[in-house]
């Protein structure tokens, strides 16, 4: 734990005195609404969260869906599940598309008001008649309830990611559709037995974005970074709650 802390420390730290573009991730940026104090510990001092363990059956998911659209994107054709759903659109060759889907690549953006070089990596990209591009995130997960719209707290999430990415492309001068899809991959659990395989029911979940809060929360975001001064935290940031716990326990408190 001591060599993950310390190479934060030494890399990817926010200087206000760089004159060099600062790279801010997608998900950094929804850290710093989840919690801006835990934000400004991870990116101006260096202390991150505790890393989280890597959901390695997501990844494989991820990557045979991959695998499986780009048979279409080559053909030039339609996956069954977006004619499954009456939707307009197809998966779409792109010269940029591997790099975009890079986790250290992604889209990228430099926004010159903050200095901001800006990336988040998108899963898929589609296009409808219009010629519009439409974005599509892959999610993974294990529930008994059948999973057909973005109704939970978390999924608020969910959203800011697709309309950043959103967000980005329209910032490289594409023609962004506001809908955009979640593939959405729910693992069954009602089989008799496993017999070494994993099935899934998968739905296409449609969503409306709107990015028009990206821009100034990237000037919040910056204004967070330049003050010497520690914010307050968010008091329903449970990474919060439990440093004030401990530091209560250990004074005795």
């Amino acid at each position: 734990m001591s060599q993950y802390y310390n190479a934060q420390r030494v890399r990817g730290l926010y200087d206000p005195h760089a004159a060099e573009p600062f790279k801010l991730s997608r998900s950094k940026i929804d850290l710093f609404l989840e919690c801006p104090r835990c934000f400004y510990f991870d990116r101006r001092l260096g202390v991150g969260r505790p890393p989280g363990f890597p959901f390695a059956l997501n990844s494989a998911v991820d990557h045979l869906l991959k695998q499986e659209f780009d048979i279409h994107r080559a053909k030039g054709s339609k996956h069954p599940l977006i004619e499954e759903y009456g939707v307009d659109a197809r998966p779409v060759p792109h010269e940029d598309l591997e790099k975009w889907r890079h986790n250290f690549t992604g889209v990228q953006y430099l926004h010159q008001p903050t200095n901001f070089l800006v990336f988040g990596a998108i899963d898929d990209l589609w296009q409808n008649a219009a010629g519009e591009y439409i974005v599509v995130d892959y999610k993974a997960t294990a529930k008994n309830e059948a999973i057909t719209e973005l109704n939970k707290t978390w999924h608020g999430g969910y959203k800011r990611q697709m309309e950043v990415y959103q967000w980005l492309l329209r910032r490289n001068g594409y023609h962004v559709s506001n809908t955009g899809y979640f593939v959405y991959c729910n693992g069954k659990t009602d089989r008799e037995a496993f017999d070494a395989k994993l099935e899934f029911d998968v739905t296409l979940i449609g969503y409306n974005g709107n990015d028009s809060w990206v821009e100034g929360t990237l000037a919040k975001v910056h204004m967070c970074l330049n003050t010497d001064a520690i914010p307050d935290a968010n008091p329903e940031c449970d990474y919060c709650a439990y440093v004030r716990t401990i530091n209560a326990q250990a004074r005795g408190q």
